[in-house]
């Protein structure tokens, strides 16, 4: 019916769109139409369970928080159901609410909370319970510290296994927020994290005790419960959260505990990824996990799928999209703690796996390797994910297909995100206007010198032109919210534009540039951070590197800009590992350069290295890289300079550092 409003006024207008010429438009209109009502169809889907969950018994366990009453429905209806693989660990969607429970009812002793009916308000100790001794208690971590309050947070520190995501939904259904710790944090930025989110507990991998020894005197400082997934220590203070879950029955927990007074409430706290400085804690709110419960239905994948997931939990990925994603249609995950590019096709094979997501560099990791009989012989029919570049996209279909790429955008903090429904490659999404109704957004123009978007006369944003870099822009509502993150508010000052088309508008800051080009396909250009200016003209990173890409001798490409004495703005700078068993060759890189790059964006510095730096989500290391810089006694690494006069790329040895320094070099 929702395809028929739509497609109506769209036939009575169709004479006048194709003398407007726009067929380019309109020849995607099909799979807009269809996208659109599969969007529509996924949110009246997901506002009916929400109102099912209200109106259920809040003793049962139909109410309360949507990761709560979703798992105890999938427990209900396919029980049988594997919902997780994990190595050789197999558990049902039965077996994964039982466990849950188990520690849900942990975390409630902890909480001083041992049984009784419904009492007044979210979380609050109820009326009639009987409240756990807190001192000392093993419940409590092993400490003096009080019981934990309703609503306290309680941050993980665990690699991705079947014991995050129990302690995960336990945690939920108990009515305590989580705080997902990035597994590599340790000494300050490990402090800084569990202080800006105001953790109470910390649970934490037996296999991290070593590494975090030095960092227990501060904890315990902070007051914290400590709790660890493995058998007790000889470390005081630290109690053994499984041991003191298999204690406990598994049934389910009522779900007054954990139903939100607002959905708009914070329930969950992910760490950015902090490449520009410390990591930030950001808001999540209980109608963003209900709105992930959706994500995997968008991308047309079904309750049959088998899921292949080597992201980090700790990120957004990983957790909402992926598990979440997962919970929302009923299907099933194989987990992998790590990704390992040479097992990826044999663990397709033998899970059967249909879908996979992805992130980063991650699929050109897989182009990368040598052939394999497994990836001829695999089921996948779909890759979800984002950051996948053009010239890896081409090289993984012809390849590994035939199989569908759904690229999408998004931030963890963000209120917009885009899917490239349509499988055309490069892009990461549509703006049609169809599109654009559901889930609204802008291209505004920037300005790079400033940072600052560009005004009007009458102070007001102005929105590009096809086929012109724009800041990617989104009003914020109640059905788009931005709650920013924990701590001061300053943090998030440079995340809301105001009066962006009205006066007394408010918009959320992506902090990407993207294009529109003439057939409404969005294309990622660039970070605003990443892009750089130099001899009067902007540089975007991504362009210059899928240029360099299409050289057969080079793997992976990473440019960024670096500050050189004596000279304005940023010099281009590229990182580059070689494709084995190839060698440099500097003759073709120049030529190449020369031929498809204007003057000003030509790398001015070249770094050889074995292979390039990542995140721990497969994001290229462009702000580490910048700050290193190109002094040739401080790197080991091979470095070369373009020599403007000579016509070449050449080694910079420290005479030639000397020379580009007391200007003699003219670059």
């Amino acid at each position: 019916m929702a395809a028929l409003l739509l497609l109506l006024p769209l036939l009575l207008l169709l004479p006048l769109l194709l003398k407007l010429d726009v067929w380019p438009q309109l020849r995607w209109l099909p799979a807009d139409l269809a996208f659109t009502v599969r969007a529509l169809r996924c949110k009246r889907a997901l506002r009916a369970r929400a109102l099912a969950a209200a109106a259920a018994d809040p003793e049962s366990s139909e109410s309360g928080c949507s990761l709560a009453w979703r798992l105890a429905y999938l427990a209900r209806e396919q029980p049988t159901h594997t919902f997780l693989i994990h190595g050789a660990q197999r558990f049902s969607y039965a077996e994964a609410e039982r466990e849950s429970n188990r520690i849900a009812r942990a975390f409630l002793r902890a909480r001083g909370w041992t049984g009784g009916r419904r009492g007044s308000g979210r979380g609050s100790t109820e009326e009639g319970a009987r409240v756990a001794p807190p001192a000392g208690d093993a419940a409590a971590g092993g400490t003096t510290a009080p019981p934990l309050a309703p609503g306290a947070t309680v941050a993980l520190l665990l690699p991705a296994g079947p014991d995050f995501l129990w302690i995960w939904f336990g945690l939920a259904k108990a009515g305590l927020r989580t705080a997902f710790v990035p597994t590599a944090l340790r000494r300050g930025p490990l402090l800084h994290c569990l202080r800006s989110c105001g953790a109470s507990a910390l649970v934490l991998a037996t296999e991290f005790l070593e590494s975090l020894e030095p960092d227990l005197p501060a904890l315990r400082a902070m007051g914290l419960h400590l709790w660890a997934t493995g058998p007790e220590t000889n470390l005081a203070g630290i109690s053994n959260l499984l041991s003191e879950a298999a204690d406990q029955v598994d049934e389910p927990v009522p779900g007054y505990l954990s139903a939100p007074q607002n959905i708009m409430d914070t329930c969950l706290y992910i760490f950015t990824s902090g490449t520009t400085g410390l990591p930030k804690a950001a808001r999540i709110s209980h109608l963003k996990v209900l709105q992930c419960q959706g994500f995997y239905h968008l991308c047309g994948v079904h309750q049959e799928d088998v899921i292949y997931l080597a992201l980090p939990l700790y990120h957004m990925s990983g957790s909402l999209l992926g598990i979440v994603g997962c919970l929302g249609i009923g299907a099933t995950v194989v987990l992998k703690p790590k990704f390992s590019a040479s097992q990826f096709w044999d663990d397709c094979q033998k899970h059967r796996v249909t879908v996979f997501q992805y992130i980063g560099e991650l699929c050109r990791y897989l182009v990368n390797q040598p052939p394999s009989k497994a990836e001829c012989d695999h089921k996948v029919r779909l890759a979800v994910g984002s950051g996948l570049r053009p010239d890896t996209w081409e090289r993984f279909l012809r390849r590994f297909g035939p199989l569908q790429i759904l690229e999408t955008y998004g931030m963890t903090e963000g209120n917009v995100a885009t899917f490239n429904y349509t499988g055309r490659q490069g892009a990461v999404g549509r703006a049609s206007w169809l599109y654009k109704h559901i889930f609204p957004f802008s291209l505004i123009r920037y300005d790079v010198m400033t940072g600052e978007p560009i005004r009007n006369a009458q102070g007001h944003c102005m929105t590009t032109s096809p086929g012109e870099p724009g800041l990617l822009v989104a009003p914020v509502s109640q059905q788009s919210p931005f709650l920013g993150y924990a701590g001061a508010p300053e943090l998030a000052k440079d995340k809301l534009l105001k009066d962006v088309f009205w006066s007394g508008d408010v918009f959320f800051n992506t902090g990407d540039l993207l294009v529109c080009d003439e057939q409404g396909f969005l294309h990622f250009h660039d970070r605003t951070g990443d892009t750089f200016r130099w001899k009067g003209e902007n540089v975007a990173t991504t362009e210059v590197a899928e240029v360099l890409e299409t050289l057969d001798f080079l793997q992976e490409v990473n440019i960024y800009g670096v500050t050189v004495p004596g000279h304005e703005g940023r010099a281009g700078m590229a990182a580059l590992a070689l494709r084995p068993p190839q060698a440099l060759n500097l003759v073709r890189l120049y030529s190449h350069v020369l031929e498809n790059l204007p003057p000003y964006a030509r790398p001015r510095f070249l770094r050889l290295q074995e292979s390039l730096a990542t995140t721990e989500t497969f994001k290229q290391q462009k702000v580490r890289m910048a700050n290193e810089g190109f002094d040739p006694s401080v790197l080991s690494d091979p470095l070369f300079v373009l020599d403007q006069d000579i016509g070449a790329y050449l080694p910079l040895t420290p005479a030639r550092y000397s020379a580009l320094l007391s200007g003699d070099l003219r670059i």
